[in-house]
């Protein structure tokens, strides 16, 4: 069946549904206002919302996100609940960049006083965070048994090394430690290919931005925050490097050949899962759960480092810098979690892939700051717009499983973007956009220029719109970093 011929009936303003057929086990739902639904109805991402909805066990909704678009079985803004007792666990659901994330760090600073300084600043980050496919060396290599203690550990290892301090472990999803870890289920090629990457970017869609708060739309939300107009703020968006990759990659060749045994057939082969209480489910779980420990370090590290080169380029000292964690979300994860469904309480393992966890207020889950806020949301967008803080709503827990986007959501492949900036000259058109940006290759950066991405802008309203999570500010990027 061709993709434009996928029924959608219009549920609300911002929410359309595709009918079960097939083996559809549950409908499909996604989450776009009518000017991102037109340029979705003849993508195959919405094929990838039906094929998810044949996973066994999976409850209530294939769901996706506005930022919705294609990626390897799952689409990349996918959500997807199972039941824990007959459902499944998918490496496709996470992803191969195991707990991509995003950290949102506040400064004391204000853009006036640090504008003509901000090539220094860049300069300063560039040299102190090592980007790029392969990057390495922003710590000395690890040995295996500490590389092991990390992966146990996660953001703790890295605090105990004095990369930063105890307080930055109250401000992450999970205290940015997953206690299901196994070190012992991450193969050996999988650990070297982590040996010498904590503390590093790395290529692809990541890189770390310093924003200035340009819009705040919850006063009293953003003052809880800390956050106040024209403040510079710091966004790291990045993952579990080589080692999420390889541990997503052997997980992957496992439940290939795992599936027959349990009588699993679905339309798309990159989809492949097994029974979340199977040997290999289970296996899965903890070796995800460990290198999602390895991109809590990594974000931890590269904030510390990035601290440091603030400080050395503005000639400042702690105290006014004021450098300080507000939160860290990830992306890309599997996640035991209890929801109601029908009026009952239900343990799920949710799957979000290119989607971020928004739970309402008063959530044990939530850090005891943010009780009263909701959770924090962190939105990246394309390097060259905005960004975004949002909080959780009691309505994303009653209808995307505590869930949201995660970001603006590619619209041209990579090698369209690509060709698009053959004519361009990137430094001059990111500094048309008001952006320093420093990076170590021509090629990845022309990949993922703003014209690649649809605007986040849209993303975010129409997740605020549809009640799911509530903007509370806007930052414009003055200065980048990536591969």
């Amino acid at each position: 069946m061709a993709t434009e011929t996928i029924k959608l009936n219009r549920i609300e303003e911002c929410l359309w549904e595709i009918p079960r057929q097939g083996g559809m086990r549950v409908p499909g739902r996604i989450y776009a206002s009518e000017k991102l639904m037109a340029d979705l109805k003849d993508d195959n991402c919405l094929r990838q919302v039906m094929n998810v909805a044949h996973l066994p066990g999976i409850v209530g909704y294939s769901l996706a996100m506005p930022d919705i678009h294609w990626g390897y079985g799952f689409p990349i803004g996918g959500v997807a609940a199972m039941s824990i007792d007959d459902g499944v666990i998918s490496p496709g659901g996470v992803g191969y960049d195991i707990n991509c994330g995003v950290r949102l760090v506040k400064t004391g600073l204000v853009f006036e006083q640090v504008k003509e300084k901000l090539p220094r600043v860049v300069e300063a980050l560039f040299s102190s965070i090592p980007s790029g496919v392969g990057s390495e060396g922003a710590i000395p290599k690890l040995s295996k048994q500490d590389e092991k203690r990390l992966l146990r550990d996660g953001a703790r290892w890295a605090v105990a090394e004095g990369y930063g301090g105890p307080d930055d472990l109250s401000h992450m999803e999970e205290g940015g430690r997953l206690a299901t870890a196994d070190a012992d289920l991450v193969s050996d090629r999988a650990l070297e290919r982590g040996l010498k990457q904590v503390g590093t970017l790395g290529s692809g869609n990541h890189f770390l931005e310093i924003g200035r708060v340009e819009e705040i739309y919850l006063q009293q939300t953003a003052d809880a925050l800390g956050l106040f107009p024209d403040q510079l703020v710091v966004l790291i968006h990045t993952g579990s490097r080589g080692l999420g990759y390889q541990t997503c990659e052997d997980s992957l060749k496992v439940m290939n050949q795992a599936m027959p045994k349990y009588n699993i057939t679905l339309p798309d082969r990159q989809l492949a899962c097994t029974p979340i209480k199977s040997p290999e489910g289970q296996d899965y779980l903890a070796a995800m759960a460990a290198a999602a420990n390895y991109a809590w370090a990594n974000r931890q590290v590269i904030m510390s480092q990035a601290g440091k080169a603030f400080m050395k380029a503005l000639a400042v000292g702690p105290k006014e810098l004021g450098f300080s964690l507000i939160y860290d979300v990830c992306h890309n994860i599997a996640k035991i979690e209890e929801h109601i469904v029908e009026g009952r309480k239900r343990t799920l393992c949710v799957h979000r892939k290119g989607a971020t966890r928004a739970f309402a207020p008063g959530h044990p889950q939530i850090p005891a700051a943010y009780q009263k806020l909701g959770q924090p949301v962190l939105i990246p967008g394309d390097m060259g717009r905005y960004s975004y803080l949002l909080v959780g709503t009691e309505t994303a827990m009653e209808k995307t499983f505590g869930s949201t986007c995660h970001g603006a959501g590619r619209m041209m492949s990579r090698a369209q973007s690509k060709k698009q900036s053959q004519s361009i000259n990137i430094d001059q058109e990111m500094a048309r956009r008001g952006v320093v940006a420093r990076y170590q290759g021509r090629g990845t950066m022309a990949e993922e220029m703003p014209h690649a991405y649809k605007d986040v802008a849209d993303v975010v309203e129409t997740m605020d719109m549809a009640g799911i999570s509530k903007r509370v500010a806007r930052f414009r990027p003055v200065g980048v970093i990536k591969g």
